[in-house]
């Protein structure tokens, strides 16, 4: 079975693509006790491989006690389960490999799940919000803020014009200062200005009396006085 990454697995191992888009939680731990399941099998084939070295060293240390007793057919046998010992180390080496790829996979694959996860649900709270604001809605706020806009430019106009107690018409008023223009041509009515008469007092008929022990200038000054007031008189 081929996951939806490209990577062949065994089908009791590979978790199912529906499993991993609804995360399932008993596939996540069915994945996770496969993994320790095939660490622990890596584990046992490492401890057959010590096994084997050390049986092959055994094998190697006697048939060299057999070559030096001279026992060539005991050497040759020893050596040959060495040989038998590093075609199981070859092996087992083999399945390492295998163990540990699948390991790799596996660890990959719930990896490659978790940002998918991660990534739906990006791509969720996205088509959420996409929801909450779709074009035709924004299209609508946008009208509404427009129309509120004029509503309150109108107010504004209104409160800032004039208040004017006299409604009168301009026209009229132009045609009144016309006419008012055209009597001061033709001439207003002449006003006539009473005036009042105001009283002199009566001027002395007799003459000045005289300054005694005046000098002649002062006699002159005071008959030029007389003939003044006796001009004003007449």
């Amino acid at each position: 079975m081929r996951s939806f990454f490209g990577v062949k697995k065994d089908a009791g191992l590979q978790p199912s693509t529906s499993s991993v888009h609804r995360g399932n939680n008993n596939s996540r731990t069915e994945t996770a006790n496969s993994i320790l399941k095939l660490r622990e099998g890596i584990a046992t084939q490492e401890k057959r491989e010590k096994h084997l070295e050390k049986k092959m060293e055994e094998l190697v240390v006697e048939a060299k006690a057999k070559m030096a007793k001279n026992d060539k057919k005991g050497a040759l046998f020893s050596l040959k389960r060495k040989k038998l010992y590093e075609a199981e180390l070859d092996k087992i080496a083999n399945i390492k490999m295998t163990l540990e790829t699948q390991v790799m996979n596996l660890e990959s694959v719930i990896q490659n799940a978790e940002t998918f996860r991660a990534m739906e649900a990006g791509k969720n709270a996205m088509a959420a919000i996409r929801k909450e604001t779709d074009i035709e809605r924004v299209d609508e706020l946008i009208d509404d803020v427009k129309e509120e806009m004029e509503a309150a430019s109108e107010i504004s106009n209104a409160l800032t014009q004039p208040i004017d107690p006299f409604v009168t018409d301009e026209d009229d008023l132009l045609a009144e200062l016309e006419e008012m223009i055209a009597d001061d041509a033709l001439g207003a009515p002449v006003v006539k200005a009473h005036h009042e008469e105001v009283a002199f007092p009566t001027a002395p008929t007799k003459k000045l009396p005289a300054i005694a022990n005046a000098s002649k200038e002062e006699a002159e000054e005071l008959a030029a006085l007389e003939a003044e007031l006796a001009g004003m008189m007449s």
